[in-house]
């Protein structure tokens, strides 16, 4: 793969994507955290998904792994993992390509065609997974600050969904730092999501999907 899609826009955004070979060297870093299911992941300069479809199908492995025997706890542990993958790119054709690609690697491992409830629940949960903003600033391309879905798998079919500003997140980390003043806080206490929505199921997530392509 090209590593530069144009001259200018290294020269403008400092854009260069991480050949295939050095993405797995530095995820094998943190191998046992790529390969559970639930673990969440976070690129703030996502491009068009290098790092996080490398992601993706070491999670979709872990799920064929311990759920490939039951379709109905695959399907539903494999949106988990990617419910649990996030970034954020401010480019507007390197987003769209990001969650087209994450979404192609989804439906090829569940052969899922567009049509079916768990593809458009996947597309849904791209669409606010993947954000297309700034993580400098903390915003997203309308100027409002950046949140996020953190997503749970309640069981029988079920999923919670909690927003968090990253703004909030960013700063409630260095609260819990071991030498800080709100370092005996517990993490429910500094971690306020913005909102709380009821339990869905797969149905209620493939309703909200916008029509339109990834």
């Amino acid at each position: 793969m090209t590593l530069v899609k144009s001259k200018q826009r290294v020269a403008d955004h400092g854009e260069v994507f991480t050949p295939a070979w050095m993405v797995e060297a530095m995820l094998d870093l943190v191998k046992g955290e790529t390969e559970r299911i639930d673990s969440r992941f976070l690129e703030p300069a996502c491009g068009s998904g290098n790092f996080l479809v490398r992601i993706l199908h070491r999670k979709l492995a872990a799920v064929d792994l311990g759920y490939g025997k039951s379709d109905f706890e695959k399907r539903h542990y494999a949106l988990l993992a990617l419910m649990c993958i996030y970034g954020i790119e401010l480019l507007p054709d390197n987003i769209v390509e990001c969650r087209a690609n994450l979404l192609e690697v989804f439906a090829e491992y569940l052969a899922l065609a567009q049509e079916d409830d768990l593809y458009r629940a996947a597309f849904y949960v791209l669409s606010q997974n993947l954000v297309h903003g700034d993580a400098l600033t903390m915003r997203a391309c309308d100027s409002q600050p950046i949140t996020f879905a953190e997503w749970g798998y309640l069981g029988k079919g079920r999923f919670q969904r909690r927003d968090f500003r990253y703004d909030n997140l960013t700063q409630s980390s260095a609260f819990s730092a071991a030498d800080s003043l709100f370092a005996n806080l517990g993490m429910h206490e500094i971690f306020t999501p913005a909102k709380t929505y009821p339990p869905m199921t797969l149905g209620e997530l493939a309703a909200a999907a916008p029509e339109a392509t990834p």
